[in-house]
């Protein structure tokens, strides 16, 4: 099998480190997306179409990255692409609203089994944020409390003390403690009597750089209840879960109701739209908070959004990507046996976190990706995979053979690590 070459993104990226700060900033450029080595990595894309994705020296990739989430039905879905373009000739950012909002908002509504309304924004921040506004704006109070770890955005409060910018004022009403210690959750309150204003985390832990952790049975569940009896604003960030595990909602999946909800990566397949949505006592809470963006009511976006939800609803997407998942790992767990490896799985089969095991340090991992994506596979190092609708049986079969071949190449190219 040969391997990549990326002649036209190292130069390209050349020119752009001269004009744009670190070349590709964000958690898409080499060093946050933890591309190590960079040489084995492509930097810009050409086209995409389905579950793949072609750069600009002419090489085909199987996508289990899928835009880091956004990618739900395959780049390019006709129907969504269809929809978006019928919007697109009558109006998208426009003086006044459209009536695609009270479309998708109805649909929201109607297909999450915890909203009874929707406001929408742009990315996931954004609504993680409003979340938090929200809850404030609600209950009259300060303080946050969140998991170690969980990933809400890049606002100062997401983030930790040590980050370039981030002061400790931002962190003062911020208490962080351990995903499923429901104990912790428990004194955090106790320690703030009538100063919790929200508890947010995502459905399941699922942090960069570690395995994935599920919730502990009644873990959520006397979160829910300690919430209840505070007055506590229970906050899911479904942004990245969202319409992965449940179209009724993660917190369906496991058995509760959050106060509010946030949805982004998947709701429009990789149109720039976001959404909060919550319960009914919340409606004017969210009302008072000012909160609004330039582009936050473009129509495009609300109707390729409405049209990927339509669709996933169809074609239940969350159960095939959980299956399609689960055949993967198989594939992936074969291939590694077979050559002498072990790979560990955790978190959901639709958005599964992959990582070998006797490999302390994570290089031989590292060294694992790379060889895959030299030969067509893309994965991130340290994060969660993506599945997606239009990942094909022929697609997961490939991927098997290109694993396989990256471990011998391991073998073969890096036996230094595997002593």
């Amino acid at each position: 099998m040969e391997t990549y070459q990326y002649s036209k993104s190292q130069k390209l990226f050349s020119r752009a480190s001269e004009i744009i700060p670190c070349g590709i900033y964000g958690h898409l450029g080499p060093a946050e997306a933890c591309m190590i080595p960079v040489s084995a990595f492509p930097f810009y894309v050409d086209h995409a179409k389905g579950s793949h994705f072609w750069d600009i020296d002419g090489n085909n990739f199987i996508d289990y990255m899928c835009a880091y989430g956004p990618n739900v039905l395959g780049y390019a879905d006709p129907d969504v692409e269809a929809a978006a373009r019928k919007q697109a000739e009558i109006g998208n950012c426009t003086t006044l609203a459209s009536p695609k909002m009270v479309e998708l908002a109805e649909l929201l509504v109607d297909t999450i089994e915890s909203a009874e309304w929707a406001f929408f924004a742009k990315n996931g921040g954004d609504v993680t944020n409003l979340a938090m506004l929200t809850a404030r704006a609600a209950t009259g109070r300060k303080k946050i409390i969140k998991f170690n770890g969980g990933y809400h955005g890049v606002a100062p409060w997401m983030t930790a003390l040590g980050y370039p910018g981030v002061i400790e004022e931002d962190m003062c009403n911020v208490i962080s403690v351990p995903f499923n210690d429901l104990e912790a959750v428990r004194r955090a309150i106790e320690e703030n009597p009538g100063n919790v204003a929200c508890v947010i985390g995502t459905p399941y832990h699922h942090p960069a750089f570690g395995d994935n952790e599920m919730p502990v049975e009644g873990f959520w569940k006397g979160v829910r209840e300690l919430c209840d009896k505070n007055g506590i604003v229970l906050i899911f960030d479904d942004v990245r879960c969202g319409f992965r595990l449940d179209m009724k909602g993660s917190d369906h999946h496991f058995g509760i109701k959050a106060d509010l909800s946030c949805y982004c990566k998947a709701l429009a397949n990789g149109y720039n739209i976001s959404a909060l949505v919550g319960r009914q006592e919340l409606k004017s809470a969210v009302g008072s908070v000012f909160y609004t963006g330039s582009y936050w009511l473009s129509a495009v976006p609300m109707a390729a959004a409405v049209a990927c939800i339509h669709k996933m609803r169809e074609l239940n997407a969350a159960e095939l990507m959980l299956n399609l998942g689960k055949k993967f790992e198989q594939v992936m767990c074969a291939a590694a046996e077979a050559e002498g490896f072990r790979l560990h799985f955790s978190g959901a089969s639709s958005m599964p976190f992959m990582r070998l095991e006797d490999d302390p340090n994570h290089s031989i991992h590292q060294a694992f990706i790379a060889e895959c994506v030299r030969r067509g596979a893309f994965f991130a190092n340290h994060h969660n995979n993506f599945i997606n609708c239009a990942l094909s049986e022929e697609d997961i079969r490939h991927t098997g053979e290109i694993a396989a071949e990256a471990f011998r190449a391991v073998k073969k190219d890096h036996a230094d690590l595997l002593k």
